[in-house]
């Protein structure tokens, strides 16, 4: 074994924790005083170059006031514009007035007003104002006075602008000027009938009198043509069409269409018969992005918008028996480009890409139910109102109509008579009830009622729906967020819908495994960025405990990032009429979900009147719930100072949280702690890169969990975004998720965690003692400690405990010890009562002398000097070193060579390649050296019992000296020093040696950032990693989802758990494995060394059967033998010794959690479960395979007695079966993954006329 030890330094460079990617803002200015930079002394000639527009005027002789107030500007509008200032300066504005006589005027700044004054007669006035950085977020300052009550004309005596940044601004000139004299201020209309613009849902029947099955499903194969014909819709014809799953983008199924092109969808349907005299609705979930509906050859209706759901009323284009539905769809279209959807994905998404249902419900049907929960002042009891909407579309009037609610485990039962409707009414009204104790509704106790619509035609149900809904209630109080009147803190991921084979489509298993897994993390919350999600995803996150943030899919409306705003003016009224609707689409259907904690009502957008108009609606539309608008609530491109309740910032720098606490309303962190994806060369190098992504994420989080006003935030990003195209392609952003599109857990995963986990153990280390005391603060806002299952171990000793802690407090576990001087570190793991595990500890206590390496004792080494190499050599031992480059030629240790090249120098760089969805599956590794080396001296001497080699030269790119120090007990120990000689940045940097290629396995032992880790994690403190593990195909295939962990993927460098830098090592290494057949060791796999160790053929097999009958009476059996042979324990090697940490999700043997080797001196039948590498196939895993089992056994009657005839039948037989009723085999671990042990017993009654 060798000992390497290296000190390092590299001078005269910044490096840059690759891991953090936060778009830093610097901290406000600190300075007590600010510099005056820039002076307007209004009215007078050459001295107002910021002046815009307003005229000149002095004041009579009878005004009096300083020589600067006494000239002013004066106007109905009087503008002034500042060009180039810093958006991460601070500014204060100071204003003089002096008025004639009495005038109320106010300044405003793009639509926000920052000053509303009353001028007195006479009054010289000046105020100083603190400027709000969304006034200049565009490195300009357009300030317009205007007239906000009384007085015919606004005016100003003179400006002055001081700013923390000395540089000043200048004014604007020539047409820019003349464009800033048209700027318009604006005003809201604050009364707005949002019911006109809502659309209408029909609620999905339960049951319709007299109907089958009123709800039907149009999901599955339709026929699909890229290039249909102008009138398609009105033929037959076959050719061109091909089949398409629905829903499904066309592009994820190797269709390719043209960007202004429709294609054609076509399905044929059956219409039920009772669905005869049935008002027939038509819902498509979403539809990108634009299209046209024909049913039976006849436009039925259109939609603009492809996340949002239409619902189309079809019964007067309806025939009996066989109808033909049929349409156009546009992948690209104004609804995408405002939402900026086909860029983010880098494809297109066109297609019906979510569910396509028809419902029949009464002519008289219930068309809108809206659940509202009030809670009293104590959050105990609660006020439920349900503004509920009937309409007639009968042809008649309608009369004896009676609306009957009720709610499951609740007594509660409300009537409501209707009064006549009349042909084309529509009742609205509210039923309401107080309901005494209800369980509430939050994300760690999401308990769920389902409320039951009954309508009633002169007593009779005729339609019945139902809605799950959950009683809570949300309020903004100052700058905190309340649910059931408790402050919350968002633990948060921005989640795309994706997936790699079908994009935006995502089934329901799918969504159930992202919140599963989220919810697993520790999350509370999802940011659906950014469009709103699929009904099912929502339905989940009722049902498991998560809120949301619903956003409409609307995204960067005038930022750069679409491209189509460099030309397009985002401030044009033409976008909103559809930015309104697609607000109100989301709103109106989602609006009943528990789950959903606010709205969004666009990404990274600027704010301007036509979004503060729609806020007006958003209010309307839904006044239970506050919400959101993602642009920047300081600093930053897009802060256009959006009055939302809820204040938005993305990626706020770490010190956004002290910006945060002065805020006068909650800010949520739109976006954070950006995960690594642009570096893309350094993460294909180097993917250990993943876990110095926590060094960000913990100081952040905690400072934003210790801070009120910061209400949480969601992490960029959740998942994933590679799409694997059929015709070989990869695109998208990339791998910004801490979960793969394969939902496999990364790096990431582990850390987020840990870090948003509601249970910190605060005790660090233990001395032993008869009872161990650990610090705890519980983070959840609803749960005590006392409903966590706390188990622990010591040793051979576990249990569980019991603390009552409240929410949010502090608190102390004791655990009774019997042993303490047989272990060395106390184990405990807290699974929260909706069944998973929220945190896991590992804490020393007392010595932990299995982190130390023994010394090892110096040997006498002697140096001889060749002529072209220093030769180095001791007992059992041999280094040469060249003289010509100061270069390791071989060294050797007990005959065994273990290196035989190096030092070099290698610098790995920083690099980025854009905020682009630009992934590339290609992007090549880093793995090149400093180059051009040339050492400029070599020397070596003795020093006590060690060799010194001090070699000084330079690469090309840098220059600078190391120095070996050699030991014949096999120890080097290195240190260097370079200066770099060009511009470079490198994120990490060190000294690279060459070792034989057998030495493919890296071992190490090192305090990690957690005391726990999965066993599989490339951070784990203590494991092996495989240069390449045995069992994966030579080359993947991106298109078929992986049976293996993260960790285990390769390229050509190796393994990612292989190649993963890591830190804090106590030690680690590099081994050989040279075992063979012989039995000599070995720590690789070599298909060479393989040996047959058993045969699955048996040497007899079979089955013996026999039967019997009497007088009716009838019985048989078979058992089935098998004789010699062996079988391979399958369960045993996949389900319990190499298990790993992402398949803990799926179904397990329970073996895997015990009888596991723990410490030294264990005779264990399984290995420790903190080893990840793979155990490989061997014969511990074979058994004999000898088996007698009962295969069936049956016994029956058969009469045909004559009182059969009475009955007018011929024969009655009763018959009773039994399968694998019984199993003895020599195999006495293996159950199987495939239940092969099932038992069934079954019996059949026959009667024949």
């Amino acid at each position: 074994m060798m000992k390497i030890n290296i000190t390092k330094r590299l001078n005269r460079f910044l490096a840059v924790a690759g891991a953090m990617l936060i778009g830093a803002l610097p901290a406000l200015a600190q300075e007590s005083s600010l510099t005056r930079v820039a002076a307007n002394d209004c009215g007078v000639p050459g001295a107002q170059p910021f002046l815009v527009k307003g005229e000149n005027y002095t004041m009579p002789s009878e005004v009096k006031g300083s020589k600067e107030a006494i000239t002013c500007n004066f106007g109905g509008k009087v503008i002034y514009a500042f060009n180039q200032l810093d958006i991460h300066a601070d500014y204060q504005l100071e204003v003089v007035y002096l008025a004639d006589h009495e005038r109320k005027q106010r300044i405003v700044v793009d639509g926000n007003e920052i000053q509303n004054v009353t001028l007195e007669a006479g009054k010289e006035q000046r105020y100083l104002l603190d400027l709000p950085r969304k006034a200049y977020a565009y490195s300009q300052l357009v300030l317009v006075f205007e007239v906000a009550g009384k007085g015919a004309n606004a005016i100003v005596s003179e400006l002055n602008l001081y700013s923390s940044n000395s540089k000043a601004p200048v004014p604007f000139k020539g047409k820019e000027k003349e464009a800033l004299g048209n700027v318009l201020t604006y005003h809201i209309d604050t009364d707005v009938d949002v019911e006109k613009v809502l659309p209408v849902y029909t609620v999905l029947p339960k049951s319709v009198t007299g109907t089958y099955r009123p709800v039907l499903s149009l999901n599955g194969t339709w026929q699909f043509n890229p290039q249909p014909e102008k009138e398609f819709y009105k033929h037959s014809d076959s050719s061109g069409w091909k089949s398409v799953i629905v829903p499904g983008q066309w592009s994820m199924q190797g269709f390719k269409v043209d960007s202004m092109a429709y294609a054609g969808y076509r399905k044929s349907f059956v219409l039920p018969e009772d669905w005869k005299d049935k008002n027939v609705k038509l819902r498509f979930d979403g539809v990108h992005s634009e299209y046209y509906v024909y049913l039976n050859g006849v436009k039925a209706g259109y939609h603009l918008g492809g996340m949002t759901v239409y619902e189309i009323d079809v019964t007067k284009h309806l025939k009996p028996g066989v109808n033909e539905l049929a349409l156009a769809v546009r992948s690209e279209s104004l609804a995408d480009m405002l939402g900026s959807l086909t860029q983010y994905a880098a494809h297109q998404l066109g297609g019906i890409t979510r569910k396509v249902t028809l419902m029949a419900v009464p002519q008289t049907h219930v068309s809108d139910v809206r659940i509202v929960t009030d809670l009293d002042s104590e959050y105990r009891n609660a006020a439920l109102k349900i503004e509920t909407a009937v309409v007639n579309k009968a042809t008649y009037a309608q009369n004896g109509l009676t609306l009957r609610l009720s709610v499951n485990g609740l007594p509660n039962v409300i009537e409501q008579r209707l009064p006549k409707l009349a042909v084309g009414e529509v009742w609205k009204g509210i039923l309401s009830d107080t309901v005494t104790a209800p369980l509430l509704w939050n994300n760690e106790q999401p308990h769920l009622y389902t409320l039951r619509m009954e309508l009633c035609l002169n007593d009779e149900v005729i339609e019945t729906v139902e809605k799950r809904f959950g009683f809570r209630e949300i309020e903004v109080r100052g700058n905190e967020l309340f649910v059931n009147g408790r402050a919350v803190k968002l633990r948060g991921v921005c989640r795309h819908e994706m997936h790699p084979l079908t994009g935006r489509v995502v089934d329901a298993m799918w969504q159930r495994k992202d919140i599963e897994l989220y919810r697993a993390a520790n999350c509370n919350f999802v940011r659906t960025s950014h469009y709103p999600p699929c009904e099912e995803m929502l339905d989940i996150c009722d049902e498991l405990g998560m809120f949301v943030e619903v956003e409409s899919p609307v995204c960067w409306v005038g930022h750069h990032a679409n491209e189509n705003w460099k030309t397009l003016n985002y401030q044009d009224s033409q976008y909103y009429p559809y930015i309104l609707q697609a607000n109100m689409e989301t709103i109106h259907f989602y609006r009943n979900h528990p789950s959903v904690l606010f709205w969004s009502m666009a990404n990274e957008s600027y704010w301007n009147k036509e979004f503060a108009q729609i806020q007006e609606y958003v209010y309307k539309a839904d006044s239970t719930r506050p919400h959101t608008f993602h642009d920047q609530a300081y600093g930053g491109f897009n802060n256009q100072g959006s009055t939302a309740p809820i204040a938005n910032i993305h990626y706020p720098g770490p010190d956004g949280y002290k910006v945060a606490a002065k805020s006068n309303r909650p800010m949520v962190y739109g976006e954070y702690c950006h995960l690594n994806v642009y570096n893309r060369s350094e993460l294909v190098t180097d993917p250990g890169i993943r876990s110095d992504w926590a060094l960000a994420l913990a100081p952040t989080w905690e400072n934003m969990y210790q801070t009120r006003g910061v209400l949480g935030g969601s992490i960029w990003s959740g998942i994933d975004d590679i799409f694997q195209l059929p015709d070989g392609n990869a695109v998208g952003y990339g791998a910004w998720g801490p979960i793969d599109g394969w939902r496999r857990p990364k790096p990431e995963y582990w850390d987020m965690k840990k870090i948003y986990s509601p249970v910190k153990v605060l005790t660090e280390a233990l001395s032993p003692a008869n009872e161990l005391v650990v610090d705890v603060e519980n983070r959840y806002t609803y749960l005590n400690m006392d409903e966590i299952k706390i188990a622990w171990q010591y040793g051979k000793e576990k249990g569980t405990v019991s603390a009552s802690i409240p929410p949010s407090g502090d608190g102390k576990i004791r655990i009774p010890i019997a042993n303490p001087d047989k272990a060395n570190e106390l184990y405990l793991s807290f699974t929260d009562p909706r069944g998973f595990v929220v945190d896991e500890y590992l804490i020393p206590v007392g010595e932990q002398k299995q982190n130390e390496l023994p010394q090892w004792l110096s040997q006498p080494t002697k140096l001889k000097v060749g002529k072209k190499a220093y030769v180095i050599s001791g007992k059992n031992f041999s280094c040469e070193i060249s003289r010509l480059n100061g270069q390791i030629l071989s060294l050797k240790k007990a005959g065994k060579e273990v290196l035989k090249g190096g030092p070099w120098l290698m610098a790995l760089p920083l690099t980025g390649g854009g905020c682009y969805p630009n992934h590339n599956a290609n992007t090549p590794v880093y793995n090149d050296l400093c180059s051009d080396w040339d050492a400029v001296e070599v020397k070596a001497h003795k020093e006590e019992s060690n060799v010194i080699v001090t070699v000084t030269g330079s690469y090309k790119e840098f220059e600078g000296s190391y120095r070996l120090t050699v030991n014949a007990n096999g120890e080097l120990a290195v240190e260097y020093q370079f200066k770099a000689l060009q511009n470079v940045n490198p994120r990490q940097w060190g000294l690279v040696f060459e070792a034989p290629q057998d030495y493919d396995r890296t071992f190490w032992r090192r305090k990690g950032m957690w005391s726990v880790y999965p066993d599989d994690h490339i951070s784990r403190p203590t494991g092996t990693a495989d240069l390449f593990y045995q069992g994966l195909p030579v080359q993947t295939n991106p298109r078929i989802q992986p049976s293996w962990s993260w960790s285990k993927d390769f390229n050509e460098l190796g393994s990612n758990d292989f190649r993963a830098t890591r830190r804090n090592i106590w030690y680690a290494g590099l081994c050989d494995g040279s075992g063979h057949k012989d039995g000599t060791q070995s720590f690789a796999y070599n298909v060479e060394d393989e040996v047959v160790v058993g045969n699955s053929d048996p040497k007899l097999e079979g089955v013996v059967g026999m039967s019997f009958y009497y007088k009716g009476f009838s019985a048989s059996a078979n058992f089935r033998y098998r004789l010699g042979g062996q079988i391979f324990m399958e369960t045993l090697y996949n389900k319990v010794e190499n298990i790993s940490f992402s398949d803990v999700h799926y179904n397990q043997d329970k073996r895997a959690l015990y009888d596991r080797w723990k410490e030294p001196g264990d005779n264990a039948k399984f290995r420790a479960i903190s080893t990840t590498a793979d155990t490989p196939m061997s014969s511990r895993f074979v058994a004999d395979n000898n088996v007698f089992s009962g295969e069936s056994i049956s016994v029956g009657y058969e009469s045909q007695g004559k009182w059969l005839k009475s009955v007018g039948a011929s024969s009655l037989t009763v018959r009773a079966y039994m399968n694998d009723i019984f199993r003895i085999s020599t195999v006495k671990n293996e159950r199987g993954i495939d239940y092969p042990f099932a038992r069934s017993v079954s019996m059949s009654l026959g009667l024949r006329f």
